[in-house]
Order: structure tokens, then sequence, then C-alpha cells
């Protein structure tokens, strides 16, 4: 008897997902066979990420289904929750560090990085990580060529609640778990500030030019809100380097 498929929600740019049984099933799309070959990578070097399960009878690619809560679902997680998440993206990048890069030039990157170096996951955020037996980030579709300063911008960004209505001092404290627990070095805690401004603004561009082109899914996220998030947050963290600069100076 086959399982039947249960949609799953939340998902912004993903198409539709389903679980059938013990796996998740969504479009296959252009980059999705190098991306299988990066989990496996990364699965080789003992992080835990989904396990890439190829195709399915309908072209559907096939990932393990992963139980538990979304971080989102969570917030504000915890001082020790927080180091956590910062040492399994550091296991992330240091394992990623032995899969080749491919061309940046042959690569669909909606927000590239300057030089990128690094394969990365490129959405490492609350509503992709599971919380349960296992701490496992999901939805790897946008994965692709980027740098450890911009892969982690982001997730400190968005894991530190660095966004309007966020008292500052909180938000500091909590952008310092997530970069502690990476082990950032000094190069990289003095780029941080400026790199989450600019990562910040540029979804926000995102959102906002691909309203003006009519651009889907985007189009549709920046008028249900997600475009006044991502305008309030981008002006949040630029408006707080100085604290964010302090945080990230102190002694561990």
């Amino acid at each position: 008897m086959c399982d039947e498929e249960q949609e799953l929600t939340g998902g912004n740019a993903s198409g539709r997902v389903v679980r059938v049984g013990e796996t998740v099933r969504k479009p296959w799309i252009d980059n999705t066979s190098a991306v299988q070959s990066y989990l496996d990578a990364v699965r080789a070097r003992g992080v835990d990420v989904p396990k890439p399960l190829g195709r399915d009878q309908d072209g559907q690619q096939m990932v393990e289904y992963v139980s538990g809560a979304l971080a989102i679902d969570l917030l504000p997680l915890g001082h020790e929750d927080l180091l956590r998440v910062g040492r399994i993206i550091r296991s992330i990048h240091d394992a990623s560090e032995f899969f080749p890069i491919p061309d940046p030039d042959e690569w669909k990157m909606l927000l590239p990085a300057e030089n990128p170096n690094l394969m990365c996951h490129n959405d490492l955020a609350p509503w992709n990580l599971i919380m349960g037996d296992r701490w496992v980030f999901i939805d790897w579709d946008g994965a692709g060529p980027s740098t450890r300063l911009w892969d982690l911008a982001y997730a400190a960004q968005s894991f530190g609640l660095l966004f309007e209505g966020q008292p500052v001092e909180d938000a500091a404290a909590r952008l310092r778990a997530v970069v502690d627990g990476y082990g950032a070095d000094l190069a990289l805690r003095t780029a941080l500030p400026d790199a989450m401004a600019k990562r910040t603004l540029a979804m926000f561009e995102l959102l906002r030019s691909s309203s003006e082109s009519g651009f889907h899914p985007w189009a549709d996220m920046y008028v249900n809100g997600h475009g006044e998030h991502w305008r309030a947050a981008a002006e949040y963290v630029a408006l707080n380097q100085t604290a964010w600069e302090q945080a990230l100076s102190q002694s561990e």
C-alpha cells in the first residue's frame, strides 16, 4: 500500500512540497542534482543534513523527512540554543570546504556574494531549522556558491532577531551567542555588522524589484508583508551598527 501525500506548509519559494512516508517530495530544478551531491558530501564529513534520495517515479526530488519543531515556532531561542545553532553552521561551512565550488557564473543565485569561494545553504534561518531529537537545517534548494561571511550574516541576523521592535540590547546578545557558537575569528567578527546590513537590504531589494517586474513568488511575498518586514529590518540593522560592533568585539 502506498503512503499518502501530506502537503507541507511554510515554504515560500519551493513550489508544492509534500511528505510521503519518511520522505519529502518537491520539484526537481536545475541545480537539484548538484545540490544532492553537495548534501552527500556534507553528510560524508559527519554533519547531520537531510539525506538526498534522488528522484521518484514522477520526477520529483526526494529527501529524507526530519521530524521535529521548526525553530521559528520556538523563538526567541535561548543562549545555549543559539550557541548550538552557531556550532551547527560552523560545521556545515567547515564540511563544505571539501566540496568543489561550482562556477558561480553558471549557477543561478538570487543574492550573490562578492567573490564566492564556498558552497553554502544561503537560507540558514529559523524557518529552515528543525529542532527535535536531531537539529537539522532543511530546504537546501537555494544552496550555491557564496562565502562564510555572507551566509553567516543572514543566519546571525535572522536567529538574532535583528528586526524592528526588538530591544537592541537583547538582539545584540543573541547575535553574539550565534557568532560565539560559530567560533568566528576577529576578521569575521569585524566584517559581520556591515555584511548583515548589506545582506538584509539585499533581501528587501530582491522583494521590491520582484514586485516591480512581476518575478514570482517574490513579488507575492513583497505585498504579503515580507516587503515591509525586510524594509524595516534593513533599517534597524543599519541604524544599530555600533551595538553590533560592540557586542562582537567583547572578549568571550
